[in-house]
């Protein structure tokens, strides 16, 4: 179970940390880190939200869930950009943070040494159920980790595999239920040797 760290209206004066939202497409990560930006928000703090440039299935600017939800977003080509637009914010959000180069570990490290609370989301597995970095080094270094499931689009089990349902070899590559399922393992499993 989650428990919420506590907030504060001041960055600088508190400890900053770090933490992650992960699991597999269809999972609510998004709709989570909206979520908690959201309660931020309600208890007046500044936030602000970035995400990778290369995501535009929704909106070229918007973080947008699965479920339509939107919070306005500062799309961005490299994870040293979030340094630079952070000053004076006491919550940073970062979604899809898989997309981004692996100086995202250090970003999000010199944030929270910063005093600010840095709330980041991806997947934690590809298509082939390997690690996607950087999001193994983000939860080893994140003081709170939250792993999300889908329910499997075949057996409706807990999923935690998105399963890449088109022939592509490319380990990024943007789609929703047009190009992936959300499956449990067993499924998974089966998919995998057709």
């Amino acid at each position: 179970m989650f428990v919420e760290p506590r907030f504060s209206n001041t960055a600088s004066t508190h400890a900053g940390w770090i933490e992650v939202v992960c699991g597999s497409m269809f999972s609510g990560k998004t709709e989570e880190l909206i979520r908690r930006v959201t309660r931020a928000v309600i208890a007046k703090q500044r936030v602000r939200i970035f995400k990778p440039h290369i995501d535009v299935r929704y909106d070229a600017n918007d973080v947008v869930s699965h479920n339509k939800n939107t919070v306005e977003s500062i799309p961005i080509r490299h994870s040293k950009e979030i340094l630079e637009k952070s000053e004076g914010y006491d919550v940073i959000a970062i979604d899809e943070a898989q997309f981004f180069d692996q100086d995202i570990v250090e970003v999000c490290c010199k944030l929270a040494d910063q005093g600010i609370r840095v709330v980041v989301c991806g997947l934690d597995m590809d298509y082939k159920g390997q690690p996607f970095h950087p999001m193994p080094a983000l939860m080893s270094i994140a003081e709170y980790v939250t792993k999300l499931h889908a329910v499997c689009m075949r057996c409706g089990e807990p999923a935690q595999f998105s399963f890449r349902t088109h022939e592509s070899h490319s380990q990024v590559e943007l789609g929703e239920s047009d190009k992936y399922e959300a499956l449990c393992r067993k499924c998974y499993n089966l998919a995998n040797e057709k």
